[in-house]
This record gives structure tokens, sequence and C-alpha cells, in this order.
């Protein structure tokens, strides 16, 4: 204050006319402004003070560097106290003279009177819990990481492992993932499925709760038992990613074609896929095997039900498996659908494996078509059990098929039964007998 009095004697003993004047008229403009410029910083500070006490601490703590928040509290001198020294001057006089400069502030009105009141300054100064601008928190201390704290402090920090950012596994992230967890214990197989990438991507995104709980609770509505959903799961992950209405709807079209409960909770279990196909597939698919086949609505509906697989897998196979029935194989078309209805397997069953068959048991055994489509059961057994039989009975002599001779030997018996009966009812040998004539083969 002494270099403002100063400042302005100086000003008022210039002449006041001409240049000389004109500067003497600047010169006093400046010295009445110097008042108002340290108010504006000294309000500035306070500013970023209280702005530090809001989002920093509450009062009473303390702060990083140990600058109790007790010192920011309102005052005339506050922004002197701050810790963190927000406003500092360069000037070694205004050191050194501030203890004079505040008395001469108290005993000149004149002065005094062009600084605002404190009632003034209450209403200008905004409170500890207003907002303030973003711009005033720049200048604010960041938090450091070496920052000490207290062992009851250090107690409440949970470090958990890193989860990592890509890996071959999903047993990686089981510990990191509630829903992966659960479906563990669910008995899903998670080693299958982390095979397909992305399908273990769809289940690191999916949220139990929200996402699988309530495909959980319709496929337990639907009659699987809590130890078929492991398995069927694994097998059939991107059940996740279906709507549930969608898969409601698919259920009641199955239902609409007079399919049980039990029905289709048999085909969803075999079938683990049949409801992620639409109404339009499903539909196509019994329409095709009952025009195809010649089938009854009650037949087709039997057939598709002891193998579910007809609505979910390929037609190729079982298009190409007819021709082979009919053209090369020389079956009538009646029998063909009488052979499939007991053993549906045979629509998708390998094509080599049924022509080798064939031949083997019509022009080696000599067992003509009609006796085959009663017992088409041989189409689904493996070929070298029929040899070993058919050569152990013709050995013995017993090699007999013919129905209106005697001795007549079935070929349901022939592929079906045990070896330990097969020995004492058909062969009338010892099982040793027949392991010792397999020897030599």
């Amino acid at each position: 204050m002494l270099a403002l009095n100063f400042l302005q004697s100086f000003c008022l003993s210039l002449p006041g006319t001409g240049i000389t004047g004109y500067f003497k008229k600047k010169m006093a403009l400046i010295a009445q402004q110097i008042p108002r410029w340290f108010h504006t910083i000294k309000l500035s500070s306070f500013i970023k003070a209280a702005q530090l006490i809001k989002h920093s601490v509450w009062p009473g703590k303390i702060l990083l560097n140990g600058v109790s928040a007790q010192a920011l509290l309102p005052s005339d001198n506050c922004f002197l106290q701050w810790g963190f020294k927000t406003f500092r001057t360069s000037s070694s006089w205004t050191s050194s003279q501030s203890a004079k400069s505040s008395r001469q502030e108290s005993s000149s009105p004149t002065q005094s009177s062009l600084l605002p009141s404190m009632s003034e300054q209450s209403e200008k100064i905004p409170s500890f819990h207003s907002e303030l601008p973003l711009e005033e928190l720049d200048d604010l201390p960041s938090v450091s990481p070496l920052q000490q704290i207290s062992e009851e402090e250090a107690i409440q920090i949970i470090a958990h492992p890193p989860l990592p950012p890509a890996s071959f596994t999903l047993g990686d992230y089981v510990d990191h993932s509630e829903t992966l967890q659960k479906l563990v214990h669910l008995g899903v197989d998670l080693s299958k499925i982390e095979k397909h990438p992305d399908a273990a991507n769809l289940l690191l995104r999916l949220d139990f709760e929200k996402d699988i709980k309530q495909i959980l609770l319709f496929l337990k509505d639907l009659g699987l038992e809590d130890n078929q959903l492991g398995t069927f799961l694994t097998k059939n992950y991107a059940i996740f990613s279906e709507d549930l209405e969608n898969l409601k709807i698919r259920v009641a079209y199955l239902q609409s074609k007079n399919f049980s409960k039990a029905n289709i909770t048999q085909m969803v279990s075999n079938a683990p896929f049949l409801l992620n196909f639409s109404v339009e597939r499903l539909d196509n698919r019994l329409g095709f095997f009952q025009q195809e086949l010649e089938l009854s609505v009650k037949k087709t509906r039997d057939l598709v039900v002891r193998l579910p697989r007809l609505l979910t897998g390929s037609l190729e196979p079982v298009k190409e498996n007819l021709k082979v029935y009919r053209l090369e194989l020389g079956f009538k078309r009646n029998e063909i659908q009488h052979m499939i209805t007991r053993i549906p397997k045979m629509l998708t069953a390998n094509k080599k494996k049924l022509t080798e068959t064939f031949d083997y048991v019509h022009n080696v055994m000599s067992i003509p078509h009609h006796v085959i489509v009663k017992f088409p059961q041989v189409f689904n057994t493996r070929l070298f059990k029929v040899k070993e039989r058919h050569l152990f009975l013709t050995y013995l002599g017993r090699a007999q098929y013919d129905p209106a001779k005697p001795n007549y030997i079935s070929l349901d018996k022939l592929v079906s039964i045990p070896d330990e009966v097969f020995c004492k009812e058909i062969a009338k040998a010892s099982v040793k007998d027949f392991e010792k004539f397999l020897k030599t083969l």
C-alpha cells in the first residue's frame, strides 16, 4: 500500500495541462485500479481452495501434502495460509511491506472504500458446495502413487489377479467370471467349448443373471433334468444367443403337431440343436419325410421322435441313402418304408457300410431281400461280427437261414444276442471253442 500512496501523491503533484496533465490522469486511474486487482487475486485463490475442499477431502481431514483442511476455512488472508501457495508474488518489497499495508488499509477510509465490505464478499464468494467452472481444477494436485497409507487402509485393499488379455483356454478366466464358474458347477465342459473361439467369446460376454438364468429355467420347464443340463449346454452353447420368445414359439409349434411334452423333452435331449431352428425349417423337414417316404402323420412323428437328428442334420445323406436302397440294393419303396420305421438310423448310415453289409448278407450268406426286410437290424451291426458268427456256424454245419427249413437261424438272433447266448443256443458249442476258432481266422 506504500507504493500505492506514493504513486497517487506523485500523480497529484504533476501539473494538469498538456501532455503532462494527460499522463497525470492516466497514472491516477491506474492507481485506483490496483486495489481491485489485488482483491481479485485473493478471491481467485480462495475459490481454488474451496474447490479442492469440495472435491478432495471433507473438513477436518488431512490432505496429501499434510495440509489440514481447517486452514482452508474462509478468512481475510486465507490465500496466504494455503499450504500449496496457489498465489506467490515475486516481489520482495510486497512481502516486507505486507504488515504495514494491512494497518494502512484499516486506517484509511478513502482507500478502504475502494474494496467491497465483508458482507459484499460473502455474497460474491460461492459456498463450498456450489458448482465451479472446470477450468478451476487445472491447478489441483494429483494423487501420488507413493503416498503412505495406514495399516487399516492397507488391509481394506483387495488385490485381484490381473485378467489375461488373451488366452487359448477358458480356464484362465474362470476365477474372474461368475458366469463361467456357475456353468462349470452345472457340468458344462469348457474344454470342448474353448475349441470354438466364437463360443468362448460369447460366454465371456454373457451375464449369468440376465442372459443365462432365463434359458436354464426354460429348459427345466421343458423337462430336462439337472444332470442333463451340462451335457446339453456343452453341445448347444449357441442357445444363449437365441431369443427366449422364439424358443417358446418353436415348442408351441411342436405341441400343435401333437408332440407330447415327453416327446419334446426326448427330442431336445437327443438333438440339442433342435430348438435353434426356425418353425419354417421344422415344418419343411416334417413335410419332406412324410412325402418322400409316404408315411402317415403318426409314423412321421414317431420317426423323428426316435431320431430327432433328422430334423437338424443335413438332408444330403438321407437322399443319397434312399437312392442306394432303391437303385443299388434293389429294395422296393414299401420295403424301404418298413425298414426305416424299424431302424431309423438306416437313413443316415454310411453308404459304404450299407453296401458292404448288404453284399455279404445277400451274396455270401444267400439271404434274399424279403428276409432282410424283416430283420433290418443287420444294417446296424458291425460287419466283422456278422462274418465271425457266420463262419463259425458254417464250420459247425449249422449256417441255415431259410425259414422254410429245419434248424432255421434268424438274422435277429445272429446279430443281436451276446456271445455266451449265441454259443449255447445257436451254435451249440462252448465259448472257448468259439474263441479258439476265431484265432484261426
